[in-house]
């Protein structure tokens, strides 16, 4: 028997990915959050297989997590840090974003500091907040006194300036206002830094408008094979990297009348078998999808019948002769001519591709390969 539900993560997949990004400019991939839950170490060395030059995380935590794991090259940790985590992040000899002068001052006491993990000169990457509202200061004046200081204090290395766009996946627009600001900002301190990398653009940017490239992107959502307009990865030339399995484990009859499932959401309308499936929202299967998602079972797309729990769902098979117990139902990805992609599930639910991977939970096992082929998918 299977196990009751399986994460299975294509790494060919992920490499392919980023050799597909890599080849539009140097390539940092994003592996934060258990890399957008494909795991992060596995992630991250199929990406730098791919040809990603640089890798990023959120945390100090998840760069302590990777360099534990033997990953080396240039690793930048984009989020906020305490104190503490300024310690672990400067262990780890990851590159530190700031942007302003009291982080550069603490940068350079641990500089100071005989550092025996990481003993050379610590990375920093200067961030303009050009519209996104969160991290990074919005006066270039202030950036700019930031990275002089970086550039003039021992041990420390001014490696890069940054942004981040907002609308980069719906409104070009204001994207191409965003990279107005930033460009005369970060080319003025290049030309007095040579080397300064400038990065600003993430899986949308990247792929939808060139000029937004610069030195480096910054590739998530579509390092894993998702698309970062939200529609279909195959018309980005993008392969999905995971796929959610689990099983049939019961099959019953279904009479007009009789219902499946919490708050009885589900009510047979004609004789019909029903199929149980454990997998539900403490796996990752989010409870919005009640009666608004389809699941593949033995390659046929089924919906689901009624309320979404948290360790089972309910399948409308129709009245036809059903498979036996145990047949594979595959949640997310593909078989035959029959697919079912994390876009799918975020517009029944009015979110974005991004929540659906990072929200299948530790429970579910990963297990990582190349992914069945999907003969005749589309």
């Amino acid at each position: 028997m299977p196990l009751r539900a399986l994460a299975r993560v294509d790494l060919g997949a992920i490499s392919a990915n980023c050799a597909r990004l890599a080849a539009l400019a140097p390539l940092c991939a994003v592996v934060k959050a258990d890399g957008y839950g494909h795991g992060a170490v596995e992630a991250a060395r199929a990406a730098q297989t791919g040809g990603a030059a640089w890798l990023a995380v959120a945390t100090a935590g998840e760069a302590a997590e990777l360099r534990a794991a033997g990953i080396g090259g240039p690793l930048l940790v984009m989020g906020a840090l305490s104190p503490e985590e300024l310690d672990m992040a400067v262990a780890a000899g990851a590159d530190i974003v700031a942007w302003r002068e009291e982080l550069i001052a603490a940068l350079a006491a641990r500089a100071r500091a005989p550092r025996a993990s990481s003993p050379g000169d610590i990375g920093v990457h200067v961030k303009l907040d050009t519209g996104m509202g969160r991290l990074g200061t919005r006066d270039p004046d202030e950036a700019t006194r930031v990275a002089e200081l970086v550039a003039a204090t021992p041990g420390l290395r001014l490696a890069g300036a940054m942004t981040h766009f907002a609308t980069a996946d719906d409104d070009p627009a204001f994207m191409a206002e965003q990279l107005g600001r930033f460009l005369p900002w970060a080319d003025a301190l290049a030309s007095r830094h040579p080397g300064l990398i400038r990065h600003a653009s993430n899986s949308a940017a990247a792929l939808g408008n060139p000029i937004a490239r610069l030195d480096m992107i910054r590739c998530g959502i579509a390092i894993y094979g998702m698309d970062p307009f939200h529609r279909d990865p195959a018309g980005r030339g993008l392969r999905p990297a995971l796929e959610l399995v689990s099983y049939v484990a019961e099959i019953k009859r279904a009479r007009p009348g009789e219902s499946a499932g919490y708050g009885r959401r589900f009510i047979a309308e004609r004789d019909t078998w029903l199929a149980t499936i454990p997998v539900g929202y403490g796996d990752g299967m989010p409870r919005g999808l009640t009666n608004r998602a389809d699941v593949l079972v033995g390659g046929r797309r089924v919906p689901v019948a009624g309320t979404v729990s948290m360790d089972n769902i309910t399948v409308d098979l129709g009245p036809g002769e059903p498979p036996p117990v145990g047949t594979e139902a595959v949640l997310l990805g593909a078989r035959g001519g029959e697919r079912i992609l994390a876009e799918e599930w975020a517009a029944a639910l009015g979110t974005i591709n991004y929540e659906i991977t990072c929200g299948i939970t530790p429970r579910v096992p990963r297990e990582y390969g190349a992914a069945p082929a999907a003969a005749g998918g589309r």
